[in-house]
């Protein structure tokens, strides 16, 4: 388990499954706004489900995002397609709604950025999100990450398209106190 101020990022167990599909998946906005490709409904339990984490896959480091008080599922958290040649990763974040706006986004990624940087020996990470995403720019920003271009209409949202950020930030960038232990 790896722990910052606010929240701790952990595997994910059975008992989270429902309840991030019902609170991130099925809802059909969060959904369309936050995935690559389009909402369409996944019988739950199913495999192929996005919230079911694929222990197999080495390019995903998925986590549950638990409150550091009390052990509170607050959502997912994610290093995404990582590149062990070119040592980067994507970074990816969701919460509950009931999360949302209490600060926990900044330490998770904070937490991830220490993963990424110290666990793994990763150079690089990366996020895309649309341009009107606030909260997970400025997560990303709080924890150094510097917009590095717009990628114009690039996101079907909803019958529209919208316009992405791309931020990046390096490991020699970053400034990391080491405060994110591993703990069992």
């Amino acid at each position: 388990m790896l722990r910052g101020s606010k929240v701790a990022l952990r595997a994910q167990h059975e008992d989270d499954v429902p309840v991030l599909q019902a609170e991130l998946y099925d809802d059909v906005v969060y959904h369309s706004r936050a995935e690559i490709g389009p909402w369409r409904p996944i019988t739950p339990g199913s495999k192929e489900s996005l919230v079911v984490v694929d222990d197999e896959d080495e390019r995903t480091a998925a986590f549950s995002v638990v409150d550091v008080a009390g052990d509170t599922l607050l959502g997912i958290a994610e290093l995404w397609r990582i590149d062990s040649h070119n040592r980067s990763a994507h970074l990816g974040l969701g919460l509950r709604p009931s999360a949302r706006g209490k600060g926990y986004g900044t330490d998770a990624v904070a937490v991830l950025c220490h993963y990424g940087f110290v666990v793994r020996g990763l150079r690089r990470l990366q996020v895309e999100t649309l341009a009107d995403n606030a909260a997970m720019l400025r997560s990303a920003e709080r924890n150094g990450f510097v917009r590095e271009g717009v990628l114009r209409s690039s996101a079907w949202v909803l019958g529209e398209f919208q316009d992405e950020v791309l931020l990046g930030l390096l490991a020699h960038d970053w400034k990391g106190d080491g405060a994110a232990p591993l703990s069992s």
